[in-house]
């Protein structure tokens, strides 16, 4: 019998001065059995990152070709989708290609991972990929991050010119967003 995903609760006070968001979201997480603490903060920080009215998380590990963060037009076409982790070049390069006009980002775990990612897509000539959006977070601040077990959690995040500032449970942790480009010179 397969294990049930935990439900994780975060209510986390976004700031993302740069883009003007001033939101208090509470999330509610499902972390599959096989995910690590790391990837569910991977997950809510790719939210916040891309806020926008009407994101949302998608289901995670248990549909391994949905996006990690979706947000949809009113018609129900995608207009924004958010991988993490370790997707492969070839994963986004479909979510450029099968969904005109949408955003597509991806939050690699961090810059050795998407430095790979993008090695691996120069070799491949995947040049639809330089319509997506990629940065990675802090490997510290990460692991900073999934310390915390906690199934309820309160988080503060400021976002300040690719700058991620972490109030959780009464300790602070920072620590810079890696941007990287397709194709990188």
């Amino acid at each position: 019998m397969a294990l049930p995903s935990t439900l994780h609760q975060l209510d986390l006070q976004l700031a993302h001065v740069d883009r003007g968001v001033e939101r208090a979201l509470s999330l509610r997480i499902a972390r599959h059995p096989s995910e690590t603490m790391e990837r569910v903060w991977l997950r809510a920080l790719a939210l916040a990152w891309q806020w926008e009215e009407g994101i949302a998380l998608g289901p995670g590990l248990c549909e391994p070709d949905a996006a990690d963060v979706l947000a949809l037009q009113p018609d129900g076409r995608a207009a924004l989708l958010v991988r993490v982790g370790r997707p492969s070049p070839e994963r986004v390069v479909r979510d450029v290609s099968q969904n005109a006009g949408a955003r597509v980002a991806v939050l690699f775990e961090g810059p050795r991972t998407m430095e790979a990612f993008l090695q691996e897509a120069r070799k491949l000539r995947l040049d639809r990929l330089a319509r997506a959006e990629l940065a990675a977070v802090d490997p510290d601040l990460l692991g900073a991050l999934g310390a915390h077990e906690d199934r309820r959690l309160k988080a503060a995040l400021t976002i300040v010119s690719d700058h991620l500032y972490l109030d959780v449970a009464g300790r602070s942790v920072d620590g810079p967003l890696h941007r990287g480009t397709y194709p990188e010179p």
